[in-house]
């Protein structure tokens, strides 16, 4: 930029872009960090197709409002302010800053301002000021609900041809999920004539890496017989590893294994000794196969 250019800027009483307002929202790596159970954060955002959660914010002006966080809203909306006064929003929506935690925050307030029967088609981007999750929710618990279907998209008033179309059509590429509640955050899920079991752990993902590969080492990695770990995904600073199961078994008879692992997993994560060869061997491995999900 020419002098002349910087001069006309300062003179026409431009806001200068050094504005911590206007910076844009710093990277999170665990964005859902500091929320009750992160974890379902995480699976609702990350792995689970079609889910709701009903929690309590607190908004401008000391209002206190129910909103409802949903997995995935029609046509990628990022909120939708329904006909009754429900507020959705949506996880699984584009977010535009390095914090899912302050994209969502924007998305609730900006929805909260709509009138009644009207979407949210966009969200502006999340700056250092913008408010996050953390200090808007009052909810101590989150409590997710998996549907079957899609059809929690339709209100008395939304009710359509149109919509019912729409629905009808995603419906038929949903996912079949279910959740283990015997375990926090783990679900099993059925693509094609494959099954698995997705479980988000709580702690740092390389900390995770580590427990994993300890049991893998040990053999004792798997859910038993007929499973396998077929890797794990990186997801919002969490790992989420992946079993293969037995499509045919229902998805309640693996509870005992994975309980059975969640224990094995839990003294691997308090061993303090150094890797031996073969646990590094183990963990590297696993990193070979993460994916990291954005």
């Amino acid at each position: 930029m020419g002098k002349a250019s910087r001069r006309k800027r300062q003179h026409s009483g431009a806001r200068p872009s050094s504005d911590p307002r206007l910076s844009p929202a710093p990277h999170v790596a665990r964005p859902f960090q500091g929320l009750a159970t992160e974890t379902e954060w995480v699976a609702m955002r990350e792995i689970v197709p079609s889910a709701t959660a009903t929690v309590t914010a607190s908004l401008p002006g000391g209002v206190s409002r129910e909103v409802t966080m949903a997995t995935v809203l029609p046509g990628g909306m990022p909120a939708l302010h329904r006909a009754d006064g429900e507020l959705l929003v949506a996880l699984q929506s584009r977010t535009s800053s390095g914090d899912a935690s302050r994209d969502l925050a924007q998305a609730l307030l900006a929805v909260s301002e709509l009138e009644p029967g009207s979407p949210l088609s966009s969200v502006r981007p999340a700056t250092q000021s913008s408010p996050r999750l953390q200090e808007m929710l009052t909810d101590e618990v989150v409590d997710v609900h998996v549907h079957e279907d899609f059809s929690f998209w339709v209100g008395e008033h939304e009710a359509t041809p149109e919509v019912a179309a729409a629905v009808e059509q995603t419906n038929e590429a949903a996912v079949p999920t279910v959740k283990l509640d015997e375990l926090p955050s783990a679900y099993w899920c059925q693509m094609g004539e494959r099954a698995y079991i997705r479980w988000v752990l709580a702690e740092d993902e390389d900390e995770a890496t580590v427990a994993l590969a300890r049991l893998q080492a040990a053999g004792e990695h798997t859910l038993g017989r007929d499973t396998s770990l077929l890797g794990a995904f990186r997801a919002a600073g969490l790992l989420v590893p992946v079993f293969e199961v037995d499509p045919v078994t229902p998805a309640a008879e693996h509870t005992p294994d994975l309980v059975a692992m969640s224990r094995r997993y839990a003294e691997a994560l308090s061993v303090r000794e150094p890797l031996s060869p073969a646990e590094r061997r183990a963990r590297d491995g696993l990193v070979s196969r993460q994916v990291t999900l954005r």
